[in-house]
């Protein structure tokens, strides 16, 4: 196993979305549309205006683990005086890729992402499994978070 990282280019979407469908199985939602091409539409958009950016972990040639950090912005509150916002997500690793520190160094590298960007806090909604990773990496559990879905 010889683990590099690189920024994923516009030639991996194919397989960025393949990752993410089993990431999304993995965690438990039934596959009730096909979301080939919402998600290929959504990296192309994203990647080209900037407001999404992946890293990857690549073993011969292949890739064995995604990450990404979307970029928004809401009104300056006290918590967060730029009011910029990274979202991370697209965090998965193949399973027998596991456990050898690779999501960690993915992790660092999004977080890098958003610094840079200039974002006062990250957001992330975590799988049980995903938890501890963004705990032990000092991610806090925030209490105040509603999701209302619209469709």
């Amino acid at each position: 196993m010889n683990i590099t990282y690189r920024k994923l280019e516009l030639t991996d979407i194919d397989k960025l979305v393949e990752l993410r469908k089993l990431q999304l199985r993995d965690e438990g939602e039934q596959a009730t549309c096909d979301l080939t091409e919402p998600l290929a539409d959504f990296y192309k958009r994203h990647l080209s205006d900037g407001t999404f950016v992946s890293w990857v972990a690549v073993d011969n040639e292949e890739i064995v683990a995604t990450s990404g950090v979307s970029f928004t912005e809401k009104p300056p509150y006290y918590g967060n005086p730029t009011g910029k916002i990274g979202i991370v997500s697209n965090m998965y690793t193949i399973p027998s890729y596991r456990r050898k520190g690779i999501a960690k160094r993915l992790l660092e590298l999004v977080v890098d992402e958003a610094r840079h960007y200039r974002c006062g806090v990250i957001h992330i909604t975590a799988s049980e499994l995903g938890s501890y990773l963004y705990q032990d990496f000092g991610f806090i559990k925030n209490a105040n978070f509603f999701q209302y879905k619209l469709n």
